[in-house]
């Protein structure tokens, strides 16, 4: 696997790769990589004869007393998890590079950004959108893969991609969980055994909420409200937002209907951990 740091190396890799005919898939990560990451890393393997992998710690999508400054780091790891899972490059910008003096622009998606977690980190996505926009137009993929535990995030770089003519095709992989049921995420890390414990309230949630819907409940409120004492029931947990919403536009729903996205927000001892799962109609 060989290790790219420099914009206009990577560029000029992919540019050759295209032109001998390969395709190109790309998965932007921040490092401190667990199986979700690597899934999409399989996934862009078996589709694209070339795989990008990025580890890059975006400074402009954390906020005021978040965790920037203790973002987990383990990039000898992750470089070997990389490798493992058939990673062609490991591409390692420096914020100097994607940001650097004097850089004024920024990229920004409205609507779908101005609920759940764009409500309560308001500065996250326009971070999120700009340096993957960057990304992209550095890697020029074929094909980009996000995973779906992000769902919100997911759907605000369909709607980048689409609004601005980007050529490339955006692929999304499942929500990838450990056997207890507690969703992946690097900031997993950051949980004391009892929170780890505590944790696992929202995958109970959902399931919870999910099996309401399976036996006939179409009242969103109904859901909420139940979610809501089962997360409750945790006196290490503190909820950001209990959402029943429309799964592309973010707005709040009455009844389920066809199709609705649960999702949550939740702070346990400090570790904000996000989960989500589909219900009703045709999973997607």
């Amino acid at each position: 696997m060989r290790t790219i740091r420099n914009l206009h190396e990577m560029r000029a890799y992919s540019r050759q790769a295209r032109r001998a005919g390969s395709t190109l898939g790309f998965v932007p990560t921040m490092g401190a990589l667990h199986e979700g990451h690597l899934s999409l890393v399989r996934q862009s393997v078996a589709r694209c004869n070339v795989t990008v992998a990025s580890i890059f710690i975006n400074p402009a999508q954390f906020g005021e007393n978040e965790d920037l400054a203790v973002y987990p780091v383990d990039l000898e790891n992750d470089r070997d998890l990389l490798k493992r899972a058939g990673a062609d490059v490991l591409f390692l910008p420096t914020a100097a590079d994607i940001y650097p003096p004097g850089f004024k622009t920024h990229v920004t998606v409205s609507d779908v950004t101005a609920r759940l977690c764009g409500k309560s980190r308001p500065m996250f996505f326009r971070g999120v959108i700009t340096v993957v926009l960057k990304l992209l137009n550095i890697v020029e993929p074929d094909t980009a893969f996000f995973g779906e535990k992000d769902r919100q995030q997911l759907e605000v770089v369909k709607t980048m991609v689409r609004d601005l003519n980007l050529d490339v095709a955006i692929a999304s992989g499942p929500i990838v969980r450990e056997a207890d049921g507690l969703a992946m995420s690097s900031r997993n890390r950051y949980l004391s055994e009892a929170d780890r414990v505590s944790a696992l309230c929202l995958s109970r949630a959902l399931s919870a909420a999910s099996q309401r819907v399976r036996a006939g409940e179409v009242t969103a409120e109904n859901l909420r409200r139940e979610m809501l004492g089962i997360i409750q029931k945790e006196g290490r947990a503190e909820v950001d937002y209990i959402s029943v919403c429309d799964p592309r536009s973010f707005e709040e729903k009455e009844t389920i209907g066809d199709e609705a996205l649960i999702a949550l927000a939740v702070k346990i001892g400090g570790t904000r951990l996000i989960d989500n799962c589909i219900v009703g109609g045709k999973k997607k």
